[in-house]
């Protein structure tokens, strides 16, 4: 199985590349200030509220004693006023303002409150916004790095990591950005602006309260450190749960035709395994944390309850103040408590950004060189020179110095057993990979010296297994060329021998296809791919063993096909029966990453001994056609015609 190697050489710690993720928000400013301004103004309304209602005890607390003192004896009122230390005048002063004083504080509360709310609003929306076009952002980056990527890159990472990467990866790295980021600033200024109203009002009790404040930082600091591996461990395992769904649901077919659900199923059940073990492993981390902090926290409260009783004891604190401290008091712990969930969402969130930004830092091994130019219109003269290629640049050579010349409009055919290199000529010829040693070239220019897009887009390639999009077969067959017309596709369609069967459909060339074209049939699926390289008129064409599952009449339908898509065009065939190539003007005979023999087939039935084997071979095995297959074959003749 394939390994993840993105991960291969990762760096000790994620957090530069969340911080990395962080600085995308610079894309859009406007937004940001918005959602940032927005939690700065909320803040300050909500640290308004604590002086609020301090005036507002101040108040009832004053204007409940002057009522008090007011009403005893003339004499005994102004005994208590002076013991009080005011006057009379003052005591009916203060019971004449309490009321309008709680009113004023009430409105203020009110205005606050109304602000606060008003303000929260802006920031979570502009904040989820702007999280949302982050990810948006994120999402196209990686798609459009998975789709320059070389297949070198696919080849060693599997499909179901990727799509986690592009989904779930995004996910968690946006939730970070859209509420943890947000929750961690206004944690940062909560707690700083607390703290210093604290010291302005009571410096003795805050600095009993300022010893559980490191202790409570180094807490999540420890568990920041140890649940970001945890995290990553988890998005790996989810990856592997998604490779094993994926390719599930890809060969489902296959699974029921051998029986198979059983086994998947247990494979699937030991993949959720995994993943949950990990998150209960996650949990227990976070479980743990939780009331640790919290028993910081209290033990805090109960060296501040402490002394604040003291000082309201002894005088020196009223009543106001303490509700006001105590109100400041909630906002240095509720930050402390908040900090669980911010470590939580950044630890998953910086795994999350590493295994995102190890796709969009991968380096393709095909890409265009520095001056590279347009292809200009091809004539067809393809040339191998002294070609040697290996996978992953490492380990034994698939093409052992390969050489041949395929000259304008010629069909090349190549012949040979299973791992012999011959996908991997034709893989070379639009630079899915790039040589090991020599050089291709098409026209005397070599073929990386050109752009890849304008090399390819002069390619036409039939794959052994046609590969349809959902859409309509309008859509498939102009895959290549989406602006072609309505002519362009059906004169495509009737070259490919596909037209008859299309307009069978109800909705003709506006028929949904399906998933994978689930709705066609193997040979419907093949004209389809064959029209879509016709549309493209390239003058080098690459067939795949485009015959070699489907029955009789059907591949007398897509030879018929290919005929005309052929004609006048530099040609490479891979070819498993001989008698589908014995026209060809070349034949290349493959062993072994080598070529063994190459010529037509009357001088290769003379001079290889390889090649005259083979065709021996499958000489008996067509010897053994039916009448039924002759009749079939026959009546498709008659049927074209």
């Amino acid at each position: 199985m394939r390994g993840d190697s993105t991960g291969a050489a990762r760096p000790p710690s994620s957090f530069p590349q969340l911080m990395r993720g962080i600085r995308y928000i610079g894309r859009f400013r406007q937004m940001a200030l918005v959602a940032y301004g927005s939690l700065v103004v909320a803040t300050l309304a909500q640290l308004a509220i604590p002086q609020l209602i301090q005036n507002i005890m101040d108040a009832i607390t004053s204007g409940y004693v002057a009522h008090r003192v007011l009403e005893l004896p003339l004499l005994a009122r102004g005994l208590a006023a002076t013991a009080m230390g005011t006057t009379p005048e003052r005591l009916q002063a203060d019971a004449d303002s309490a009321f309008p004083a709680l009113l004023g504080a009430l409105a203020a509360i009110v205005a606050f409150a109304v602000a606060r709310a008003t303000f929260s609003f802006l920031r979570g929306y502009f904040a989820e916004k702007l999280s949302q076009y982050l990810a948006f952002d994120f999402r196209n980056e990686l798609y459009a790095k998975i789709q320059r990527l070389s297949f070198s890159y696919h080849d060693r990472n599997q499909t179901g990591q990727l799509m986690v990467r592009a989904t779930d990866d995004v996910e968690r790295l946006r939730l970070f950005i859209g509420q943890g980021l947000t929750m961690l600033l206004e944690s940062i200024l909560l707690l700083v602006a607390t703290l210093l109203i604290l010291l302005t009002t009571n410096w003795q009790i805050t600095l009993v309260v300022l010893p559980t404040l490191p202790i409570a930082l180094a807490l999540f600091l420890v568990f920041g450190m140890l649940a970001q591996p945890l995290f990553g461990e988890l998005q790996k395992r989810l990856s592997a749960l998604n490779t094993v769904l994926q390719e599930n649901l890809a060969g489902l077919k296959l699974v029921k035709a051998f029986v198979q659900e059983p086994k998947e199923q247990a494979r699937f059940e030991a993949a959720v395994d995994s993943h949950l073990q990990q998150a209960l492993k996650v949990a227990r981390v976070f479980s743990f944390l939780f009331p640790v902090v919290f028993l910081v926290a209290s033990l805090g409260q109960v060296a501040v309850l402490y002394f604040g009783g003291q000082q309201i004891i002894y005088g020196t604190l009223t009543i106001g103040e303490w509700q006001k401290f105590s109100l400041y008091l909630m906002y240095v712990f509720f930050p402390l408590g908040q900090l669980g969930m911010i470590v939580s969402l950044m630890s998953q969130a910086a795994a999350s950004a590493q295994r995102v930004f190890d796709i969009l830092d991968a380096e393709s091994e095909v890409t265009d060189r520095p001056g590279a130019v347009e292809m200009p219109p091809i004539r067809g003269r393809v040339a191998f020179e002294h070609v040697t290629f290996r996978y992953f640049k490492s380990g034994e050579p698939v093409l052992n110095d390969v050489s041949f010349v395929a000259e304008p409009g010629q069909t090349v055919a190549l012949l040979g057993a299973t791992g012999s290199g011959k996908t991997t000529i034709i893989n070379l010829i639009p630079r899915f990979y790039d040589v090991s040693e020599g050089r291709i070239t098409i026209d005397g220019r070599d073929i990386r010296d050109v752009t890849l897009a304008s090399l390819r887009r002069q390619i036409g390639i039939v794959l052994q297994e046609a590969t349809l999009f959902s859409g309509t077969i309008r859509d498939n067959i102009a895959f290549g060329r989406p602006n072609a017309s309505q002519e362009e596709i059906e004169a495509a369609a009737r070259a490919a021998a596909a037209h008859d069967f299309i307009m069978e459909f109800p909705q003709g060339y506006d028929t949904l296809v399906g998933e994978r074209g689930s709705t066609l049939s193997g040979g419907q699926k093949q004209r389809i791919a064959i029209a879509r390289a016709l549309l493209m008129d390239p003058r080098i064409l690459i067939l795949d063993d485009s015959t070699s599952s489907v029955d009789v009449t059907t591949e007398y339908h897509i030879q018929q096909a290919l005929k005309g898509l052929m004609q006048g065009r530099t040609s490479f065939v891979i070819a498993q029966r001989i008698s589908t190539v014995v026209n060809a003007d070349q034949i290349l005979v493959l062993d072994k990453g080598r070529i063994v023999a190459a010529g037509k087939h009357e001088d290769l039935l003379e001079s290889s001994e390889l090649y005259a084997e083979i065709y021996t071979s499958q000489l008996v095995e067509d010897t053994a056609l039916t009448d039924d297959d002759e009749s079939a074959v026959l009546a498709a003749g008659q049927e074209v015609a």
